[in-house]
């Protein structure tokens, strides 16, 4: 298992609002939800908001709550704690000072790592994904990567969790968590793992993500499931995909009001259901693209929405989960290579805290294994820029300057050996002489496919005890068998 190697204190910083227009948006993002409303298609969810005095109208179940709920109702959320691992060495302050990156999810498709041909995404891929993050000190964190589309999907989202556990001691992070009865299966899983339920909330080893339902609305499962969650201590984030020119005003500024109407409302909620609920902002907004419609994955629209929803996040004092790496490209090629250092170069210069997309393809829909390993070498790049130039007296090297002198070398000097391995040493840039490049038929792509290898095949994670493993696995049964018995199905 690899150690993880974060993003800390970046010397260089980006601002891409002023505090004066986020002030601006926080005001029309709270007249929106007062004047215009959310909706919350969830019984549950609508009992909270009329328990606290906000307008619901049963029928539409839109929601309009003032802007001085809202405020306070935030104002409850922790600003600092832990993203907890199965390793202790591996847990995650979110104190503001680090960024880190970790796999984006749902893909249902794998570039296969034998055949290179694409194919449906299986439990297996996400056993053999979690094992290879484990061994990559750029990825700490886990997001289900891949559909699990061989298990059932009443407990489909249980079985990635336990795949991703039994296969590596990193935090998981799940989106697939859509419905009440997986959501206190899987805090049952988690409280195995962390050891009791009051260490779960000390050391929560699981947190979970729900996306909204661009324009202003929230899907009344992922209510149900977050609002299990939260009360059992699991951070919880909402993410915004609201999209220019289509689930939101063609403008960024307005996308980013629609968007933060909803990621904002889903944590007021959290906070008034279970009042100091760890709670943290999550966005992956983007542009329509206006010839065909589709998602884009990647352009200035969604570096700029990288850096804004930081700036939000920060003002209201919770942490961020940014779509960052995920490009739309269709393979690991210069369309991906610019889509993500751009993203991934954005929402680290603001301190986002957690990157989300590294290996995924094509809008996140395709997991590929060499995109992988060169998106955490873009992540290494960055972080190593965002480290940005120390200047003290080992680093003038005034001593190695005039032992060297006019026309000398700093090959043997003292100071180079000291400092040679702080110097950047890439993996997959090709650095070859163009002899070698012409004559030699491998390319960067294949190195990637080969390290990946390499790890699959020699990288064996910290084993879970077989009766706590045991345990997980008659979780997912019960799970199984209570929905063969009583189907569940999403609030509509």
């Amino acid at each position: 298992m690899a150690g993880i190697d974060p993003i800390v204190d970046p010397r260089l910083r980006l601002e891409v609002l002023t505090a004066e227009e986020v002030r601006r948006i926080h005001a029309a993002t709270l007249d929106v939800i007062e004047s215009v409303g959310v909706r919350f298609p969830s019984p549950r969810a609508l009992d909270v908001w009329e328990a606290h005095g906000a307008s619901v109208d049963r029928q539409t179940m839109v929601v309009r709550a003032p802007g001085t709920l809202i405020e306070e109702a935030l104002r409850q959320a922790p600003p600092v704690y832990p993203l907890a691992a199965r390793d202790p060495a591996l847990d995650l302050p979110l104190d503001g000072r680090h960024v880190y990156a970790g796999t984006d999810g749902c893909g249902v498709e794998v570039i296969d790592l034998e055949t290179g041909e694409k194919r449906r995404s299986s439990l297996r891929d996400v056993e053999e994904i979690a094992r290879v993050c484990d061994a990559l000190e750029e990825v700490a964190f886990h997001w289900v990567p891949v559909s699990a589309q061989d298990r059932p999907p009443a407990s489909r989202s249980l079985h990635e969790l336990a795949a991703i556990w039994r296969n590596s001691t990193k935090h998981v992070q799940t989106e697939s968590v859509v419905t009440a009865r997986e959501a206190r299966a899987a805090v049952e899983m988690a409280r195995a793992i962390a050891g009791g339920a009051d260490e779960l909330r000390r050391r929560p080893v699981l947190s979970i993500m729900q996306c909204t339902t661009s324009p202003l609305a929230q899907d009344g499962g992922s209510l149900e499931a977050a609002l299990v969650a939260a009360e059992a201590g699991l951070p919880v984030g909402f993410m915004t995909m609201a999209s220019c020119a289509f689930t939101g005003p063609a403008t960024v500024a307005g996308s980013l009001v629609v968007g933060n109407a909803e990621v904002v409302s889903a944590l007021a909620l959290m906070e008034l259901a279970a009042p100091g609920a760890p709670v943290y902002y999550a966005a992956a907004q983007t542009a329509i693209d206006l010839r065909n419609g589709a998602y884009t994955g990647g352009g200035p629209e969604d570096f700029l929405f990288g850096a804004a929803t930081n700036a939000l996040a920060d003002f209201y004092n919770v942490p961020l989960s940014m779509g960052s790496f995920a490009t739309g490209a269709k393979e690991p090629d210069w369309q991906a290579g610019i889509e993500n250092s751009l993203s991934t170069f954005m929402a680290s210069a603001v301190v986002s805290d957690m990157l989300l997309g590294v290996g995924l393809l094509y809008g996140s829909r395709i997991w590929s294994y060499e995109q992988l390993l060169m998106d955490c070498e873009i992540y290494a790049i960055v972080r190593s820029m965002l480290r940005g130039i120390r200047v003290d007296d080992e680093s003038l090297a005034m001593d190695a300057i005039r032992d060297a002198g006019p026309g000398g070398d700093y090959l043997t000097q003292p100071h180079t050996q000291r400092h040679m391995r702080e110097l950047f040493r890439p993996r997959f840039l090709d650095r070859r002489s163009y002899g070698a490049w012409e004559t030699e038929p491998d390319r960067p792509r294949d190195w990637a496919r080969r390290r990946a290898k390499e790890l699959l095949a020699g990288h064996r994670p910290e084993p879970l005890d077989p009766g706590l493993e045991a345990e997980l696995a008659g979780i997912v049964v019960a799970v199984e068998v209570e929905a063969e018995r009583s189907p569940e199905s999403a609030p509509a």
